[in-house]
């Protein structure tokens, strides 16, 4: 009850995403624009923790160097890749870490997110402006942790 009165005030709502599965995702407007979820509550299921995915490369050997949206296609799916291995997908991400060259570059990462979440269960999500990245003309990278199976 405590619980429920705390998100209330802080304008959450939980929603479930599917009976059975192991997450609960915590909407509010703002974030469902914005392309996040402000928290996701996980029990039971397998925890896979994805490395920080660059997408300076596309999978047929392109240079992504400066396209961001590019690369940010490129790392949703090397994301959904990793995942895969695990028996899930990318809608079993439940928080990811977007490190990013150019605040700026957030607005048109928002889309992108949508093509990959169409459902609006979106992960929880930290974005960090960072000065650089490993290789010139990288312009993010982006870890993530999913969880893979039912309750």
């Amino acid at each position: 009850m405590i619980r429920a009165c705390l998100l209330a005030l802080a304008g959450v709502v939980v929603l479930s995403a599917t009976p059975g599965t192991a997450r609960d995702y915590l909407k509010a407007d703002r974030a469902q624009s914005r392309g996040f979820s402000p928290g996701v509550v996980t029990e039971g299921g397998k925890t896979v923790w994805v490395s920080g995915q660059t997408g300076l490369v596309d999978e047929q050997g392109k240079s992504m160097a400066g396209d961001f949206e590019g690369q940010a296609r490129v790392i949703f799916r090397a994301i959904d890749s990793v995942v895969k291995r695990a028996g899930g997908s990318i809608k079993d991400v439940v928080t990811i870490t977007v490190y990013l060259t150019d605040p700026r570059l957030l607005d048109p990462l928002m889309p992108i997110r949508r093509e990959f979440w169409p459902d609006g269960n979106f992960p929880a999500s930290t974005t960090i402006t960072v000065h650089s990245l490993p290789a010139v003309g990288m312009m993010l990278e982006i870890s993530a942790v999913a969880v893979v199976g039912d309750k």
